[in-house]
């Protein structure tokens, strides 16, 4: 399993150490705080005390090519900016930085960050498409068009097969899974014949004008 660095340990680089450190990763963090770094000691492989913006200090802790780094700094584009530049020369080849906005994004992705996280934008689409579709409680985007959608069944879908609901007919979305809250069971692509119960989670693909057609 490749390392994940963390540089920048604020609200979302923290929470994204711990997650990861208790997900079973190997988690480097790495802030110039010392306080920061005394916080996140006990939820991370290894906590250092460094500014990510020296290039000779990534060197000699040994960043791979191969490492995921996440880089976490607010607004402060310019730090953000030279240590993606930096990791980029040292050939790692997975960059993700957080901005604070699609310009920062457009400057990041130039310089070679991989993946662009606007994180108030993604909590916003988030809470909106909520509002919209309120039984949408995950999604993630395969295109353009379509998405996987994570949704609770309404009432009307209870008791009933998927044959007999017409997904695919009516709102043009498939059931690729059904997993079930209280056991976290997974039933991958299931049967014509399978009946939707309560405390069950659909998984399903489509587009999400399709999706928003359930109530």
């Amino acid at each position: 399993m490749n390392r994940i660095i963390v540089i920048g340990l604020g609200i979302f680089g923290l929470n994204i150490v711990k997650d990861l450190f208790e997900s079973g990763f190997e988690v480097i963090a790495i802030d110039k705080n010392k306080d920061a770094i005394q916080n996140i000691r006990d939820y991370a492989t290894k906590a250092i005390v460094a500014d990510g913006m020296d290039k000779e200090i990534m060197k000699a802790i040994g960043i791979h090519e191969d490492d995921t780094v996440i880089i976490s700094f607010g607004e402060d584009l310019a730090a953000s900016t030279l240590i993606t530049l930096h990791l980029k020369q040292l050939g790692v080849k997975n960059i993700i930085v957080k901005a604070p906005n699609d310009e920062h994004k457009l400057i990041l992705e130039k310089v070679g960050a991989t993946d662009v996280i606007i994180p108030e934008k993604e909590i916003a689409r988030k809470v909106a498409k909520s509002l919209i579709s309120p039984n949408v409680l995950d999604y993630l985007p395969l295109s353009d068009d379509y998405m996987i959608f994570e949704m609770a069944p309404p009432n009307s879908f209870l008791g009933k097969t998927i044959a007999e609901l017409q997904l695919r007919g009516k709102y043009h979305i498939e059931v690729i899974a059904i997993r079930d809250i209280i056991s976290d069971r997974i039933h991958m692509v299931p049967q014509a014949d399978f009946v939707i119960k309560d405390g069950e989670v659909l998984v399903v693909v489509g587009k999400e004008k399709d999706i928003q057609k359930i109530k």
